[in-house]
């Protein structure tokens, strides 16, 4: 039963991610699945989105702790976490899009706002650090920086989807322009 809940999950952040509008026969369709079954586990939109939501903060938290975690020098730990981060691809984008719709009001009493800012705590007070000791410009804001960031993940995926593409070489260019385009 899991499986097919996660599949359906996997499968929404893939297709919302590339049209937020998509219909629930689509995310079906892409889980191997039908809408029936879907609605199994989610009684409509809104509760897979909140749910798609929640399983992208849940993998790219873990996955950006373990990086830090990965070493003791702080260079070599931004450098792993920048490569969690494109190895979350599809849902680190996918999770921007969203708190970025045109509606949305970053606010610090919103509860949503609260889980988003916490999900890239760790990258962020790591980039504020990096920047304090000189490691990185301290020139560039820290809203640059994450825009930097976001816009080279976006380079990735689409990179990836490009068969002719070595994954290798495409981190290998990724950290390349981030690290040169921060200062490093």
């Amino acid at each position: 039963m899991k499986d097919t809940e996660q599949s359906i999950i996997e499968a929404a952040i893939l297709i919302f991610n590339e049209d937020l509008s998509a219909p629930l026969e689509k995310v079906a369709e892409k889980a191997e699945t039908t809408r029936r079954t879907l609605h199994r586990y989610f009684k409509d939109r809104k509760e897979l989105m909140q749910r798609c939501e929640k399983e992208i903060r849940r993998s790219c938290a873990i996955a950006m702790t373990q990086a830090y975690n990965s070493s003791e020098d702080p260079v070599i730990q931004l450098e792993n976490m920048f490569y969690a981060g494109i190895q979350c691809g599809t849902k680190h984008t996918f999770l921007h899009k969203l708190h970025q719709l045109h509606d949305h009001a970053h606010e610090t009493s919103n509860k949503d706002c609260v889980k988003f800012e916490q999900t890239f705590q760790l990258w962020n007070s790591h980039l504020k650090l990096l920047q304090t000791t000189g490691l990185i410009s301290a020139h560039l804001s820290s809203e640059w920086i994450q825009n930097l960031y976001n816009g080279i993940v976006t380079a990735c995926i689409a990179s990836q989807n490009q068969t002719q593409m070595n994954q290798q070489d495409v981190k290998k260019f990724a950290w390349f322009s981030f690290s040169r385009g921060i200062g490093i």
